[in-house]
C-alpha cells in the first residue's frame, strides 16, 4: 500500500519513511502543508500518517484540505499534541485515528493497517481467495499450508488484487499504488518482471490454473475461474 508521511522534523521523517518500508508500504513524503496538499493531489494514496506542527499551513488546515478534496482517503494523526482537546479536534475534523508520540512502531503498522480494512467486508487480517491466504499481520502468503516466499513488491502486487479481488485493477493503479512518487516509471519493466516472478513462485502450489488474468487494455484481476474450481 502507498503511504504519505507528512513530517516536518527531519530525523522523525526520516525514521518514519524506513520503517514504513521495512514494512513493505510504498513512501512518499513531504516536509510541510502545502507539499502535502500538493502530493495528495496528484497521487494516489492509500493513508496519511500526518503531523500537526507543520511549516507553511498547519496540520489541522492540512486535514480540511485533504477532506476537501477526498472524503474517502484514511488519514492517521500522529502528534506530539497528546491533550485529549487535540484528538478531539483531530478526530472530528476528519482524522480516521490519532496516534500520540512517543509510539511504538508496531502499533502505528497495526493502526494503519485496520484503516486499510475498513474499506473491505473482510475486517480480521486474513484475506483468502480459493486455497490462497494471505496474513496482512504477518505479510505472508500460504497455499494449502505451504508458505510462499516473496519480495516485498510481489507480496503487495498479491495482497491489492486480493483487497480488489471483485474487479479488474489497471496496471496505472496497481503500479501508483505498490511504488512510491520517485520509482513509479510506466515505462520501466519492473512491474512485469515483479509479476512473471510472483506468478512463477506460484505455479508449483496452484497447478495450471490461472489466478492473475491480464485483460489487455484494461488491467489485471483475479480469474474467478480459480475460485470456483478450487476446493475451499
Amino acid at each position: 500500500m502507498r503511504v504519505l508521511v507528512v513530517e516536518d522534523e527531519a530525523r522523525m521523517r526520516k525514521a518514519l519513511c524506513n520503517g514504513l518500508k521495512k514494512y513493505g508500504y510504498a513512501v512518499d513524503a513531504a516536509v510541510d502543508g502545502e507539499k502535502a496538499l500538493e502530493l495528495v493531489e496528484i497521487n494516489a494514496y492509500d493513508a496519511v500518517v500526518l503531523d500537526l506542527n507543520l511549516p507553511k499551513i498547519d496540520g489541522i488546515e492540512v486535514l480540511k484540505g485533504i477532506r476537501s478534496m477526498n472524503r474517502e482517503l484514511r488519514i492517521l494523526i500522529l502528534s506530539a499534541r497528546a491533550a485529549v482537546e487535540d484528538k478531539i479536534i483531530g478526530l472530528d475534523t476528519g482524522a480516521n485515528d490519532y496516534l500520540a508520540k512517543p509510539f511504538h512502531f508496531k502499533e502505528l503498522d497495526a493502526r494503519i493497517r485496520s484503516l486499510l480494512r475498513r474499506d473491505f467486508i473482510q475486517k480480521d487480517t486474513i484475506l483468502t481467495y480459493g486455497d490462497i491466504k494471505i496474513d496482512t499481520a504477518l505479510r505472508s502468503v500460504t497455499v494449502r499450508n505451504h508458505k510462499i516466499e516473496l519480495t516485498k513488491k510481489e507480496y503487495s502486487i498479491l495482497e491489492y488484487l486480493f483487497m480488489h479481488k471483485d474487479r479488474i485493477v489497471g496496471t496505472e493503479e496497481l503500479i501508483e499504488h505498490i511504488w512510491d512518487e520517485n520509482k513509479a516509471d510506466l515505462f520501466s519493466n519492473s512491474f512485469k518482471v515483479q509479476l512473471n516472478s510472483l506468478k512463477k513462485k506460484l505455479a508449483p502450489y496452484i497447478g495450471d490454473k490461472e489466478l492473475i488474468k491480464n485483460t489487455r487494455g484494461f488491467g489485471y484481476s483475479l480469474t474467478k475461474e480459480y475460485a470456483d474450481e478450487t476446493v475451499q
